[in-house]
């Protein structure tokens, strides 16, 4: 079973921005929720700021920052300030 820790957080490369920019847009306001991943998750962060935790570990991310996410992830999501991003599941 994944955890937090196996969260990958970092800045794209120049080819990674655009191909995100073809994704869809997610938006979320400030806001506490489950989560799991049924499948890995590749996003964007375009706005915003997050902590996201396993209830051991957590992980925080903001704009400009490539996050990824695996398949069976369970985590509780911490929106600190609205989020926009760019997002694809595999």
């Amino acid at each position: 079973m994944p955890t937090v820790k196996d969260v990958i957080v970092r800045k794209p490369s120049p080819q990674e921005l655009e191909v995100c920019k073809s994704w869809p847009i997610w938006r979320c306001e400030p806001s506490t929720f489950d989560w799991v991943y049924t499948e890995t998750e590749t996003c964007l962060i375009l706005q915003g700021k997050v902590t996201v935790t396993d209830g051991k570990d957590s992980t925080s991310f903001g704009p400009g920052d490539l996050v990824i996410f695996p398949k069976d992830l369970e985590c509780t999501w911490h929106v600190h300030e609205g989020v926009v991003k760019h997002y694809n599941f595999s």
